[in-house]
């Protein structure tokens, strides 16, 4: 079934024309009546119902009419004219078209008695009120513009406001100098360690205002803990001691691995399955979780893959002028984990590619700093176009990657007494934190700002009356941490800028534990109580203890030891193998071991010869008779023992 297209015919707005009057009805005219349905005449009673509703309401709210029947007699004409008359005389073009979007008229009129006075004021009421909503209107736009030209402007003068140093705490660590300093990514936790072998975890959830570790451990027994740092994921800690294996612990400090150490007598160092010198850096992959890079004195940096492999997966040489072997005291990854970067103590700086082999460098600058200086600090924007090294010869100085041949700038007078002591970026590229161990004469050690654009020093901080070592920027938290020479590290903070981190732990006030007190309760003695409502007498624990001990049962007393006795030979059984034979063979009479066995058996010589049953009858036809030596009257004299000899003997 096909429709008809709906169609509008050309409308048009004619505004010198008059509008037409309107027809009367014929019928009407003519003085008849109109046929009616019953619907319309239910519509027509609404109307009037209407109608009546809204004289009412317009009699109580005092106004002559709105809503839609006044929308319906809405003349545009008239409107115009009204506004041609009150306009000024000669408008401008601009000021005409506003007054027009002024004399736009949204929602219901005004009553029209009204109309023309309104109409009449607000040319006059604009004047005077426009010029100061304006002026305000553009004072807010100029202060919003200015406050965002200095939050997104380059110019110099907004960095030292970016420094979040309005605020500071400090946390102690120990009584030496804390030589590592690390971050966990998400900002809940930072691990510390010192020349004193010991390394402590701090949680800022879990601290108070006392800024108390809730760890402290040796992972590497009698080795200073040279750096630490937490692995992408957070959930590792890498742990450079001075020892020649490096340490994997777990987010609370239980051993993971343990890198093996090589054969130091193999002159080929990659031919030894870990490192054979002590270790001088190592950082972990930037997102493999289980790969990590570390450098030693025995001139190589080990690539060390998974925590099940007891072996390094590459191993790099660095090479001094010549081909000689250099040790590499500090190394990194790049952001995007396609370029190492190693600084070594001859003063040089080499790099290599990740997607090439290791065998040749991809950048190699031998003069990056004096010679025989050791680069304490190699570290890669975030951004990954620049790279900035920290050295002992007292500067610091900023690579362009794209021009790798001289450096950017060099900054002077920088005196670092450790060989830790490292620099970083801030969050946003635009400045470069380091800082200073404590000079001769010199009460105070610095924190120094420097941009990257202009070079120029931005904020000096003075820290504390010992040498900095480690500095640390949080990007997430916004928080400096600085750690010092005696064993304190200082956090600063913004209070709008920063957010968690040391904030957490400075509103929350620090609860001393009451003492216990013991409170004496007295006993009421009623002698004539019931057994039931009768309460026993408490004794003390040491009448009870020495009442426990004299019951056997309850001190699981052993058997007591036999007192009858002698010569330390058992009463019951006797000592000796006989006395103990005759007592298991049920003999009444007790054998005492004490008397002359031969005596003992001569007392039944006369029964044995009377009545023999042992040994008698059986040798009774062959046994000799006994001939026993009889003992000479005591008057007569003894033989001689030796017989004298005679004349006759010897003829």
């Amino acid at each position: 079934m096909q429709r008809g297209k709906i169609s509008f015919g050309k409308i048009q707005l004619n505004v010198n024309k008059t509008p037409a009057e309107p027809k009367k009805d014929k019928q009407e005219d003519a003085g008849g009546f109109k046929k009616m349905d019953k619907q319309q005449m239910i519509r027509q009673i609404e109307d009037v119902a209407e109608d009546l509703e809204s004289q009412h309401l317009k009699e109580v709210m005092g106004i002559s009419g709105f809503g839609r029947k006044a929308a319906k007699v809405f003349d545009i004409n008239e409107q115009i004219a009204k506004a041609r008359t009150a306009a000024p005389p000669a408008p401008e073009p601009q000021a005409a078209e506003n007054e027009d979007e002024d004399e736009d008229v949204i929602g219901p009129l005004p009553p029209s008695a009204t109309v023309a006075e309104t109409e009449q004021k607000q040319p006059a009421e604009q004047t005077k009120t426009k010029t100061p909503q304006a002026a305000s209107a553009e004072k807010d736009d100029e202060d919003e513009d200015d406050a965002d030209s200095d939050g997104d402007s380059d110019s110099e003068e907004s960095l030292p406001r970016r420094i979040p140093y309005t605020h500071e705490v400090q946390m102690q660590h120990g009584s030496r100098a804390v030589l590592a300093l690390a971050g966990d990514p998400s900002g809940a936790r930072i691990v510390s360690g010192s020349i004193d072998y010991d390394m402590c975890f701090w949680d800022f959830a879990g601290m108070d205002s006392s800024m108390r570790s809730f760890r402290q451990l040796q992972p590497c027994e009698n080795h200073p803990i040279r750096a630490l740092q937490y692995s992408v994921t957070g959930d590792m800690i890498l742990v450079i001691s001075g020892n020649a294996q490096a340490k994997v612990l777990d987010r609370d400090g239980f051993e993971k691995l343990e890198c093996c150490k090589g054969d130091q007598y193999i002159s080929d160092m990659s031919r030894t399955k870990g490192h054979v010198a002590q270790l001088t850096s190592g950082c972990w992959h930037p997102f493999n979780r289980e790969q990590f890079l570390t450098a030693a004195l025995d001139g190589t940096l080990r690539i060390w893959q998974g925590f099940r492999v007891k072996e390094q997966l590459q191993v790099i040489k660095t090479r001094a002028q010549g081909g000689l072997r250099t040790s590499a005291s500090a190394c990194n990854y790049n952001r995007d984990a396609t370029l190492i970067a190693a600084g070594c103590v001859d003063g040089s700086i080499q790099t290599w590619d990740t997607r090439k082999m290791f065998v040749n460098t991809t950048h190699c600058v031998r003069d990056a700093h004096q010679k025989g200086s050791e680069i304490t600090s190699i570290v890669f924007s975030y951004m990954g176009q620049q790279l900035a090294t920290r050295c002992n010869d007292e500067t610091m100085k900023l690579w362009d990657l794209r021009n790798f041949k001289k450096p950017m700038h060099s900054w002077n007078n920088l005196y670092s007494r450790y060989d830790t002591t490292d620099c970083c970026f801030s969050p946003d590229d635009r400045m470069l934190v380091t800082g200073e161990s404590l000079a001769k004469g010199q009460t105070e050690a610095n924190l120094h700002f420097f941009s990257t654009q202009s070079f120029e020093q931005v904020q000096r901080i003075p820290v504390a009356g010992s040498h900095i070592i480690k500095t640390l920027w949080h990007p997430k938290l916004n928080q400096l941490f600085v750690s010092c020479g005696n064993g304190i590290i200082k956090c600063y903070y913004d209070e709008h800028r920063s957010i968690r981190g040391a904030k957490l732990c400075v509103v929350k006030t620090h609860r001393k534990r009451q003492p216990m007190e013991m409170v004496g309760v007295s006993q009421i003695i009623t002698p004539h109580a019931l057994p039931l409502f009768r309460q026993e007498k408490t004794r003390s624990s040491r009448k009870k203890m020495e009442k426990a001990r004299m019951d056997p049962v309850k001190s699981k007393r052993p058997d007591l030891p036999i007192t009858s006795g002698q010569g330390g030979r058992v009463a019951s059984s006797g000592g000796t193998l006989s006395s103990y034979v005759i007592r298991n063979l049920g003999l009444s009479k007790r054998v005492d071991d004490d008397q002359d066995p031969r005596e003992a058996i001569l007392k039944f010589a006369k029964d044995a010869a009377e009545n023999p049953y042992w040994i008698a009858p059986a040798y009774k036809q062959t046994q000799p008779k006994a001939i026993f030596s009889e003992k000479l009257p005591a008057d007569e004299g003894a033989p001689s023992a030796k017989k004298s000899k005679t004349e006759s003997d010897a003829t």
